[in-house]
């Protein structure tokens, strides 16, 4: 039973820094590389902030490649 106690602890240790490595990435990826048309810049990094995990994934999945397709950064 302790073994697997230690196993969930390390798998969540595991996801919790890899989930705060994607939005720390993310969030100076938006703030450095983003253009700043009208107020997009902002909103996107106002998801990220608050949204955190989640608005890290989103920004990447969603936002990002259209970016780099679009402007190519």
């Amino acid at each position: 039973m302790s073994v697997l106690l230690s196993l969930i602890f390390l798998f969540s240790f595991v996801i919790g820094i890899a989930s705060t490595v994607l939005w720390v990435w993310m969030l100076v990826d938006c703030a450095t590389k983003e253009p700043s048309e009208g107020n997009d810049k902002l909103i996107w990094v106002l998801v990220i902030v608050l949204a955190q995990g989640i608005g890290a994934l989103i920004y990447l999945i969603v936002r990002r490649p259209e970016r780099i397709a679009r402007y190519g950064q």
